[in-house]
């Protein structure tokens, strides 16, 4: 029987990275007085609309399969709750995708994403810091999901977009923002 304390066999290198070196610096830089008061992020959630699906079912399989191959895990369909003639949306239909990733899953999908998926961007000049929420979330959106390595570029039907919400338990957009910075998101100067 293991101590609750030791890592499992397989600890993703920014867990690794968190435990060791992000959650001293965090504790020395806002003063925490207990270990549970410093941040972590909880979980990542991606989402990937599929406008097109209203015409062609066939897309949100497509996109399924794509955000499967880019999380490591089985998403989800997500479904219209309302109809809205003018985009010719019925309700109970299937408009897109989403996946919620946590634990070791999600450490090495924030891993992907800083130092792989993002220096593919196009043009890219770092995120924003104005996209927190004041609750110590981030969210962020992918033009192209073509920039993960995951991704056959002469397979893909079509370039489709995709949000990431990177949820943390900080109480502050301030707290949170360091905490990502130590995580290498390349926010804007």
């Amino acid at each position: 029987m293991t101590d609750s304390n030791e890592p499992s066999q397989y600890e993703p290198r920014l867990a690794k990275k968190y435990r060791e070196k992000i959650r001293a610096h965090m504790k020395e830089k806002f003063g925490y007085t207990n270990d549970m008061q410093i941040p972590k992020v909880t979980k990542v959630v991606l989402n990937m609309g599929v406008g097109e699906a209203v015409g062609d079912s066939k897309k949100t399989k497509l996109a399924l399969a794509d955000l499967e191959l880019i999380a490591g895990q089985k998403p989800v369909m997500t479904i219209a709750k309302k109809s809205v003639a003018t985009f010719k949306l019925r309700e109970g239909m299937n408009i897109g995708t989403k996946v919620t990733l946590r634990r070791a899953q999600m450490y090495e999908f924030i891993d992907r994403l800083t130092n792989v998926a993002l220096p593919r961007v196009r043009d890219f000049r770092g995120l924003n810091n104005k996209s927190f929420d004041g609750n110590g979330n981030y969210a962020m959106g992918l033009k192209e999901h073509i920039v993960f390595p995951e991704i056959d570029y002469d397979k893909v039907d079509s370039i489709r977009g995709m949000d990431i919400v990177v949820c943390t338990n900080a109480k502050t957009d301030e707290e949170a923002k360091v905490l990502l910075a130590e995580f290498n998101f390349p926010f804007k100067k």
